[in-house]
């Protein structure tokens, strides 16, 4: 029962959506209350999303995508006008569901909000929830538990609405199996290749040819300028290492976190669940009931043989296999019932009554009652220290991110100020980096890159302006070795630029051949050639390059067989002889349909909520402040 609700697909797909590893959200105050906060960004239906909302929410998709991605994300993407817009719309998205949602009234039941709270990873320890993670994690965002569920409330309304909205669309049977017909059809080809490199000893070049070639392609052999870099990288750890926090400090915030440091009882217990299905008859609910008092009143005879009776009987696939085991679980876990029945249990042992919640009949028993307890000063303080350092840090972050990029700026002709003041190693890239490049050192940054090929930087040798990286890192760079762009000579290109125009002429001799040979075929003729063994591939499995899968599918296969080709750029050509096609028998049940009816329906159904959100923003009059947009994209 409780581990269904916990793994229900939906409700992950909804939370997951809103929370990231740093709780991507703003208050739901955000939706509905106008705000006295300067520098509109855009107003909806008379509410406005403020500059401080917008650059929070830009805040917040910068951390889930940092969270998401597997590889560094360049900070310059996060300084696109498109990427900022793109979260405007976003926003805008919400707020307007947000109305709509209120508009109509719709409202999510406590208990819905209770098991979506209980099913997220994030506040679960061993498998069960933690009350205690629960409210330090939300704590830690800077929100209280009653803020949050609000949030969470607002946001599975939202949800009701795109449910209802995408997740209508039924695609017909018969075109998802004309579909799956169609990838599945398979053509059996031989080929013919005309390749480039056959034809280079048929082609001449001549010394104007080639100089013509250099003149009119002079920019092809320019060779960039390009650089080594050295550069220092302001952390959060160097920010931490300069911060002490003495006992009296540790011991005063133990006492003021004292309460908070609690860890509330916790009750560990077993069930026998006897499920009633929705709409069951009294019958059914009888019958059920009856089941479950029977395996209450074999325990009472036999406490010990719970586990055996809970593998046999329960219809609880989450737990019966571990002998109906849920662990511990605190208050606001389970169900209201379940939870009563538990809680007030004296001490451990088998519960003398049946219970029943929404689910069914549950035959329970009391494994381990684990007290409150508060942890000693000597056992927090470690944590507690490390809390406040992460606290003053972030805040000096700021202060401390100033004197930095004030340090570089106003002390250009050095890095060596800058990484003794803040305890800095000054590191130096083994590689050349030309301005098209996007890292210095382990470090993604376009940014970066554009300000060391600056005039001031590459030619007068000062310091960069100290670039964010995001996550609280700021790195500064200057030039440590360079090489000025040049022009290659004609001489010094002359070797690279034979073989290139060869290459070229070469390859347009093999498609002139490819292409009399294919008409020749196409007309009727008898072309001898050398076709080699053929092979059969499928439509919807890419086993050639794209540029050759398409002529082969287009090709008219009334009349076999059939002929076609394409020319490979500067590769030659490609004949194609299409011998045999077989298409696919699918029968009504193949259980492909309906993997790509959801696929297809999936499809759709955006493109709806797309067209409805369109039509909320005309409804809600949307209206975009482009200054104060602009002002936030600065």
């Amino acid at each position: 029962m409780f581990d269904a609700v916990r793994n229900n697909k939906r409700v992950a797909q909804v939370v997951l959506a809103l929370i990231s590893i740093t709780f991507a959200f703003w208050g739901v105050e955000s939706y509905l209350n106008d705000r006295a906060t300067a520098g509109e960004v855009a107003s909806v239906g008379g509410t406005k999303i403020t500059m401080g909302e917008f650059q929070r929410a830009l805040r917040e998709q910068q951390d889930r995508m940092r969270a998401q991605s597997d590889q560094p994300i360049d900070s310059s993407t996060f300084q696109s006008p498109l990427f900022k817009r793109a979260v405007l719309d976003n926003t805008i998205n919400q707020r307007v569901l947000a109305l709509y949602a209120a508009e109509s009234g719709l409202a999510v039941p406590d208990e819905l909000l209770r098991q979506t709270i209980a099913g997220i990873p994030a506040f679960q320890e061993d498998g069960q929830f933690s009350m205690e993670r629960y409210e330090r994690a939300v704590r830690s965002q800077g929100m209280t538990v009653q803020g949050f569920q609000e949030r969470l409330r607002a946001d599975l309304a939202n949800q009701q609405v795109i449910d209802a909205v995408s997740g209508g669309v039924i695609v017909p049977t018969s075109v998802a199996s004309r579909f799956l017909e169609t990838q599945l059809e398979e053509r059996t080809v031989h080929m013919v290749q005309f390749n480039a490199e056959d034809y280079k000893q048929k082609v001449s070049v001549d010394e104007a040819e080639l100089k013509a070639y250099y003149d009119e392609n002079i920019s092809e052999f320019s060779v960039p300028a390009r650089l080594k870099a050295a550069y220092v990288v302001l952390t959060p750890e160097a920010i931490k290492a300069q911060i002490s926090i003495s006992d009296e400090e540790l011991q005063a915030a133990y006492d003021a976190r004292k309460a908070a440091l609690e860890v509330p009882e916790e009750r560990k217990a077993s069930h026998i669940l006897i499920e009633v299905p929705a709409g069951a008859s009294d019958e059914q609910v009888a019958a059920a009931k009856a089941r479950a008092q029977g395996l209450l009143d074999k325990l009472k005879a036999d406490p010990a043989s719970f586990a055996a009776l809970a593998k046999a009987e329960s219809d609880d696939p989450g737990s019966k296999s571990d002998g109906g085991n849920l662990g511990f679980f605190g208050r606001g876990a389970m169900l209201p019932e379940f939870e009563d029945a538990v809680f007030s249990a004296k001490a451990p042992g088998l519960i003398p009554e049946i219970v029943k919640t929404e689910f069914g009949f549950h035959v329970i028993q009391l494994d381990e009652i684990r007290a409150a307890s508060t942890p000693g000063f000597a056992d927090s303080k470690d944590r507690i220290r490390d809390e406040l350092v992460e606290e003053a840090a972030g805040r000096r972050f700021a202060e401390v991110a100033e004197q930095f990029a004030n340090m570089v700026y106003e002390q250009p002709d050095s890095l060596a100020p800058v990484a003794e003041s803040f305890g800095l190693e000054i590191k130096t890239t083994s590689e050349w980096i030309v301005a098209d490049d996007t890292k210095v050192g382990d470090f993604e940054s376009a940014a970066l890159v554009k300000a060391l090929f600056s005039d001031d930087v590459f030619n007068d040798k000062h310091n960069t302006d100290a670039i964010d990286l995001g996550d609280n890192r700021l790195i500064a760079a200057r030039v440590a070795e360079e090489e000025p762009a040049h022009q290659r000579s004609f001489d010094e290109a002359k070797t690279e630029i034979e073989k290139l125009v060869r290459t070229r002429k070469a390859a347009a001799l093999a498609v002139q051949e490819g292409e009399e040979k294919l008409a020749k075929l196409q007309a009727g003729d008898a072309v001898e050639l050398d076709w080699g063994a053929d092979f059969t591939i499928q439509r919807g499995v890419p086993s050639l390059p794209p540029i050759l899968m398409q002529p082969i599918f287009a090709a008219d296969a009334q009349k076999l067989p059939a002929y076609t080709g394409v020319a490979m750029s500067g590769a030659g050509y490609a004949l194609f002889r299409v011998d045999a096609v077989k298409a696919a028998e699918v029968t009504k049940d193949d259980e492909r349909i309906k993997a790509i009816q959801e696929q297809y329906g999936q499809m759709l159904g955006n493109q709806d909520l797309r067209a409805f959100l369109n039509a909320l923003r005309s409804k809600y009059d949307v209206k975009i402040n482009a200054a104060a947009l602009a002002e936030g994209e600065s």
